[in-house]
C-alpha cells in the first residue's frame, strides 16, 4: 500500500507544482504548511512525495503540451537547435534510444556437436595439450 501524504505535504505540493512557485519562497510555502524550510526539502526527497508533485505538475500544465511540442520544431529549425530537433523526433517516435536487431537462425545449428566439441577442447585443456 502506497505511503498517504498528508494534508500539509498536499498543501506544500500545491505551492510548488505552480510555475514560480505561485509567487512564494521555499520558507513561505514552508510557513504555510507549518513546517520548516528544512522539512520541505525533505519531503522533496520522499518518492512519494516526489511522484506526486510530478503528477501534479503534469495535470496543472497539460493543457499546454500540445503547444510545447508544437514549438519544439519551429526552436529547432529557427535556431539550429540540435537538441530540440532530437526532443521533436523522439517525441514524434521517428527517434529512439532502443535498437532492434533482428537474427535469422536457419535451424542449422547442431547444439549437440558444439557440445561435444566444448567437451573436447575441455579434456585437452586439462590433460594439458
Amino acid at each position: 500500500m502506497a505511503k498517504q501524504l498528508t494534508s500539509e505535504q498536499t498543501l506544500a505540493i500545491e505551492w510548488l507544482a505552480k510555475p514560480r512557485k505561485g509567487g512564494k519562497t521555499y520558507e513561505e510555502i514552508a510557513k504555510m504548511c507549518g513546517v520548516t524550510a528544512r522539512t520541505l526539502e525533505n519531503w522533496r526527497k520522499d518518492a512519494t512525495f516526489d511522484a506526486e508533485f510530478k503528477r501534479a505538475i503534469i495535470r496543472d500544465n497539460s493543457a499546454k503540451l500540445p503547444e510545447l511540442v508544437d514549438s519544439l520544431s519551429t526552436i529547432a529549425i529557427r535556431d539550429g537547435n540540435a537538441a530540440m530537433a532530437k526532443l521533436a523526433l523522439q517525441i514524434s517516435g521517428l527517434l529512439t534510444d532502443k535498437i532492434e536487431v533482428e537474427t535469422k537462425d536457419s535451424g542449422g545449428t547442431d547444439v549437440e556437436a558444439l557440445r561435444q566439441r566444448i567437451e573436447a577442447l575441455k579434456q585437452r585443456s586439462e590433460s594439458g595439450e
